[in-house]
């Protein structure tokens, strides 16, 4: 089972985590599965936004510890010679299940009540907005099992906390309060219950669903692009970008709507599948 499941409503996609007997654990299954389905939605314009959520008490308590019982060196003992590249193609598919999100022309907003731990850290700090209960906490747990995490952690999640608060949670294992979260910028807003947060979080997706979406990837882009780049790089980059994809009809329709007070009548975004 790929321990998730989607809906599409309105222009929102909403994944939500479903082994809860499993504390959302993700399982071998998920880490193929996933990726394929944002790729999907994105590549088929099946939605303008994406929404991130969990069943149960926890968010997710990381990678099923079953894969590492299993071993991720493709069965290879350690002094195979071959264990070595396995190992590196087994991590690189772990790696891209989480760079799908970044890689997604689609926002992605994270919704996160009770812990969010070890794998789970690698899955919000790859979205784009991430939300949080007042009871929910944020841990760097690979330590626990004598692992350095390497499936996202630490070059994302440098992106939102200062570098030595992200080396105490690494070196200790601590956990990081939802207050403490929201104090350094890891969380945008913190709720009372699961229920306000994913009514607050849905319409946040709803007011950017409504959005023109050639304009939402375009900001994405750019702010990604910025964040990894310098100044100078990303201003030419935004400008070549609007060059290429500034759509006229789209800028009408949005100062229209506005004047109007209506939705705008905006395009999804071309569909990038082959046919």
């Amino acid at each position: 089972m790929r321990g998730f499941e989607l809906s599409i409503d309105n222009k929102i996609a909403h994944i939500r985590l479903n082994r809860p007997g499993k504390r959302n654990a993700l399982a071998a299954e998920f880490w193929t599965e996933f990726p394929k389905t944002i790729t999907d939605i994105d590549a088929e314009a099946k939605a303008r936004v994406i929404v991130i959520s969990a069943t149960g008490p926890i968010f997710c308590a990381g990678i099923d510890l079953s894969m590492l019982a299993q071993g991720i060196g493709g069965g290879l003992e350690k002094t195979d010679p071959q264990y070595g590249a396995a190992f590196l193609a087994k991590v690189q598919t772990l790696q891209h299940t989480f760079s799908a999100l970044e890689a997604c022309r689609l926002p992605v907003l994270v919704a996160v009540q009770g812990g969010c731990l070890g794998a789970g850290v690698d899955m919000i700090t790859a979205a784009d907005l991430r939300y949080c209960t007042s009871e929910a906490y944020f841990a760097i747990t690979e330590i626990d099992v004598g692992m350095t995490a390497d499936v996202g952690t630490f070059p994302r999640l440098l992106n939102h906390l200062p570098e030595g608060i992200v080396r105490e949670l690494a070196y200790t294992g601590r956990k990081m309060r939802a207050e403490e979260a929201r104090h350094y910028g890891l969380v945008n807003a913190v709720y009372d219950t699961q229920d306000e947060m994913l009514s607050a979080v849905m319409e946040t997706a709803r007011q950017i669903a409504e959005k023109a979406p050639l304009a939402v990837y375009g900001c994405k882009a750019a702010i990604t692009y910025g964040r990894d780049h310098s100044t100078r790089d990303a201003l030419a980059r935004i400008a070549l970008w609007n060059a290429s994809f500034l759509s006229p009809s789209e800028i009408m329709e949005a100062v229209q709507a506005r004047a109007q007070d209506r939705p705008g009548n905006f395009k999804d975004l071309p569909k990038t599948k082959p046919k």
